[in-house]
């Protein structure tokens, strides 16, 4: 098989998978600016693209890679915007500055989201019902149509699971 096929799909995978939520954290790097955001994902993506082969996490998301090409990518481009070096937040318009939190916790936000997409869709199921919607074991039970006793299972072995993918994506637990 021509690598430039194999090549170009596994970009158009990259894109499938990531397109979302690095289109998002771009969107913030850049103060909310989505023709400049897509050029980032664009380049970060020929930046993959141009890495293929090296491309191996341990963790097997590729999300933290793609988020620091993209925000190195960002802080190039506001270089090259000015003509003297300068502290690329420092100089910037206040609607364009970064603010650091947000993209830590915007960048937690895409990891926990990977976390719970390598889940089992039961695990990622009770966890929705119980976490995210705020639902009582009892309430989810109802809703998902199972037992009290296999919602709680569900629990117990899904936050085992999770806590396992988030450190293998290099989050660890305070």
């Amino acid at each position: 098989m021509n690598h430039r096929v194999t090549d170009e799909a596994m970009v158009r995978a990259l894109y499938r998978e990531y397109g979302v939520p690095l289109t998002a954290f771009a969107i913030r790097l850049t103060g909310g600016d989505r023709r400049w955001a897509e050029d980032v994902v664009q380049e970060t993506l020929v930046r993959a693209w141009r890495n293929l082969h090296d491309l191996r996490t341990e963790s097997g998301s590729l999300m933290p890679w793609l988020a620091a090409v993209a925000r190195r990518v960002v802080i190039d481009d506001r270089r090259r915007a000015s003509a003297r070096p300068l502290d690329p937040v420092e100089d910037l318009p206040e609607h364009v500055q970064p603010v650091a939190a947000e993209d830590d916790r915007l960048l937690r936000e895409i990891v926990v989201t990977d976390a719970m997409m390598s889940l089992s869709p039961a695990h990622r199921q009770v966890l929705t019902e119980t976490f995210l919607l705020d639902r009582t074991v009892q309430e989810a039970a109802e809703t998902i149509g199972v037992p009290v006793g296999t919602v709680k299972s569900r629990v117990y072995y899904a936050m085992r699971a999770l806590r396992v993918a988030l450190e293998e994506r290099g989050v660890t637990p305070p």
